[in-house]
């Protein structure tokens, strides 16, 4: 059987969906990419168009269905130390003035498969000493946060990983897990992982220190971008920071936040 292509008002489909549902602004030039990330969803339920699968996943009783292809469609690349200048301003600037006895807190607000919770988690553990600290990390796709749970990675995605803290909060497989490592359990356990969608009223999730929003805005438009940011500032600490990737900008997003450097930015 030959492949379906996926036809332009198909296309817009999901565009329109994947919009309202995640705030997720697809340009004319992902077409390829959806295709090709649901093609296998077609051939599992023998459908004969995305047509079909759409109206597959729109329909209530299909919510299963609903999630994979906002799993699939909404997952991004990630790995540990991503942009390191934010970790080391973290461990250099923002740690060194956190009050002892008060519990530090910061949120991973689109945590994906791990990668990044956990390279804060490592910074935290090593730069806080004695004081408490706990991790909240989300994302809208319950598939990455079902691996980032596990903690469990392949060897060869802990390059960027400092020597020193691999061997601090890493565990290397041995026998059937050979080639592999685990984030040591005390570490694991001090990160929440929550499924929120940022373009939904947000669960209680008390204040934050610092929040992290990387690679996530760039999918979105200036009004989701605005009404995203103005959704979590609330839950940021007077004198906390929020940090977006170096590609990304709050100008013109909000005028609550101040820039410290570029991409990290303060609430008075």
């Amino acid at each position: 059987m030959e492949a379906t292509a996926l036809k332009d008002e198909e296309f817009q489909q999901f565009r329109s969906w994947l919009h309202s549902t995640a705030g997720i602004s697809l340009s004319p030039a992902k077409k390829a990419l959806v295709a090709g990330r649901l093609s296998k969803r077609l051939k599992h339920h023998r459908l004969p168009s995305y047509g079909e699968y759409f109206r597959l996943i729109t329909q209530d009783k299909e919510a299963a269905e609903l999630q994979i292809a906002l799993d699939l469609l909404t997952t991004n690349e990630t790995y540990f130390f991503r942009e390191p200048k934010h970790f080391d301003f973290l461990r250099e600037q923002i740690l060194p003035k956190a009050k002892p006895g008060q519990t530090f807190r910061l949120w991973s607000a689109a945590s994906s498969s791990g990668e990044e919770p956990y390279t804060l988690a490592m910074t935290l553990a090593d730069g806080l000493g004695t004081t408490p600290w706990e991790i909240v990390a989300s994302d809208i796709s319950t598939r990455v946060l079902e691996k980032a749970r596990s903690g469990h990675y392949p060897l060869e995605r802990a390059h960027n990983i400092p020597k020193r803290l691999l061997s601090n909060y890493c565990l290397r497989g041995t026998g059937s897990q050979e080639g592999t490592f685990l984030i040591e359990r005390s570490l694991r356990s001090r990160v929440q992982f929550m499924q929120i969608n940022l373009n939904n009223a947000l669960p209680r999730l008390g204040e934050f220190d610092v929040i992290f929003l990387r690679n996530v805005m760039i999918y979105f438009d200036m009004e989701t971008k605005r009404e995203v940011v103005a959704r979590m500032l609330p839950l940021l600490k007077p004198g906390g920071y929020f940090i977006v990737s170096h590609s990304e900008s709050l100008n013109g997003v909000t005028e609550s936040l101040k820039l410290i450097t570029p991409s990290i930015y303060r609430k008075p």
